[in-house]
């Protein structure tokens, strides 16, 4: 008998000794227990591979509780290595749960980046090669494959351009998914509802959402080993809003561009033009995302989503140095092409794109949110992107805070895409966190493998 059928409850097992350690939990009757296993979904073994969207609210300084808050959206590519790869294992427990084992590799190119505006400055995260970012998919009811409890135990390295940082506790990501691999749906949202503001606060994930549940967490100076040095912290990552969430999506190209451009807002009667950059290589400009027929399964056509902008320029009316951005918990979805391709390769060039979006602003005195969505419309010539233009046409929206107070309008975008990298995964910013190894396996079946060097 192999070692994963060896724990598997006989089906002539009583009943009443299944369901008691539910009882004991506060459930009831377990009485529609399924049969099913991981085993049944013939999961191949290899690693998955998917593009990730996340965002994390972060308080800059050493005293958490009167630092600068700041919700940053993050993107970037992720290995998640698997059962029933080798070394990874497929258990059923006494009570008729399943789960497989899983990790998150450290290697330099995996991790999530974004741009701080309070740093004006890039920010990436890193999995620590010298220890386990392990976790697990385990069945929610027994014997049912889904929904499932996803869960890593997440130790990270936290970069900038000027400095590098770790934590000492465990980071527990968990959430909720519905399937392997647990992709986001393409375009929806990644809570069940839209919040403003960076401060503490509920949210309510949705399925294939994944947050971390046990912050706050502070972060401190690393020495060469990625030990947290010292007791006073630079940065923590809060509990909030935005705490630490993510969710994976598998797009059939991304695009990263440095970006410049323009965008006119209306402040008391009085209208200024703001002139604005953001470079790719500090994690800045813009990232777009399309997902062919193949990825989102809604029909012929190709979808677009503006997953990540940021932009930096000073406006007098809102008080001097500014940040535009797009919201990441209301999704900037949109087209790309004339609608009735049957693949993503079938986009003929020039090819329209067009975006619902969703912008912010970030100000000296705090965010501003569009209350409603603008569009943005412009034309690829190719899919290097560099000279394609975009264009908000018709209406404008109105720029609240987060007590809902309208504070100005936006009237009007323009951006034109620049050095662009485009590809099936997204590159992180070169950096000095580089294993000796290609690939680090973080359970060590073979011993720790991976150096970090500086």
């Amino acid at each position: 008998m192999s070692n994963q059928h060896r724990d598997r409850p006989s089906e002539s097992v009583n009943r009443s000794a299944v369901d008691e350690p539910n009882r004991r939990n506060g459930g009831g009757l377990v009485g529609a227990r399924g049969t099913e296993t991981y085993e049944s979904l013939n999961i191949e073994p290899k690693p998955l591979r998917p593009h990730i969207l996340a965002a994390a609210t972060v308080v800059f300084g050493d005293d958490y509780y009167t630092g600068r808050r700041e919700t940053i959206n993050l993107s970037g590519f992720v290995q998640l290595n698997k059962w029933p790869m080798e070394g990874f294992n497929h258990r059923v427990d006494e009570n008729g749960y399943a789960e497989f084992d899983m990790e998150l590799i450290s290697a330099p190119e995996v991790g999530i980046k974004g741009f701080s505006y309070t740093l004006n400055d890039r920010i990436q995260v890193l999995s620590n090669p010298y220890l386990p970012n392990t976790g697990h998919v385990r069945q929610i009811v027994p014997g049912q494959n889904f929904p499932a409890q996803f869960f890593i135990r997440r130790f990270g390295v936290l970069e900038t351009s000027t400095m590098r940082l770790a934590h000492r506790n465990v980071i527990a990501i968990d959430g909720v998914i519905d399937g392997i691999p647990p992709y986001k749906k393409p375009l929806s949202p990644p809570l069940l509802g839209a919040p403003l503001g960076d401060g503490p606060g509920t949210v309510v994930p949705a399925p294939n959402t994944v947050r971390g549940v046990n912050l706050p967490e502070a972060w401190y100076p690393a020495n060469r080993m990625n030990q947290a040095v010292g007791i006073t912290p630079t940065v923590f990552f809060a509990e909030s809003l935005g705490p630490c969430i993510s969710t994976l999506v598998d797009p059939s190209m991304i695009i990263q561009s440095t970006v410049e451009g323009r965008f006119k807002i209306e402040v008391d009667g009085r209208s200024e033009t703001v002139e604005i950059h953001g470079d790719h290589h500090l994690a800045a400009g813009s990232e777009i995302l399309l997902f062919g027929r193949d990825k989102h399964g809604e029909g012929d056509g190709t979808l677009s989503q503006l997953a990540r902008i940021a932009m930096v320029g000073n406006c007098v009316a809102l008080g001097g140095r500014v940040m535009l951005r797009v919201s990441f918990f209301k999704v900037s979805g949109g087209s790309f092409g004339e609608g009735h391709e049957n693949e993503f390769e079938a986009v003929r060039f020039p090819a329209a794109i067009r975006f619902d979006t969703h912008f912010e602003i970030v100000t000296p005195n705090g965010a501003l949110y569009g209350a409603t969505p603008v569009y943005i419309n412009g034309v690829l010539n190719n899919l290097e992107a560099v000279g394609s233009e975009l264009k908000m046409e018709g209406s404008d929206t109105a720029l609240i805070n987060s007590k809902l107070e309208v504070k100005a309008r936006l009237v009007g975008v323009h951006l034109v895409l620049r050095d662009s990298i485009v590809g099936r995964e997204a590159m992180m910013t070169d950096s000095g966190f580089a294993p000796d190894t290609e690939t680090v396996s973080d359970l060590g079946r073979n011993g720790i493998q991976g150096i970090a060097t500086q």
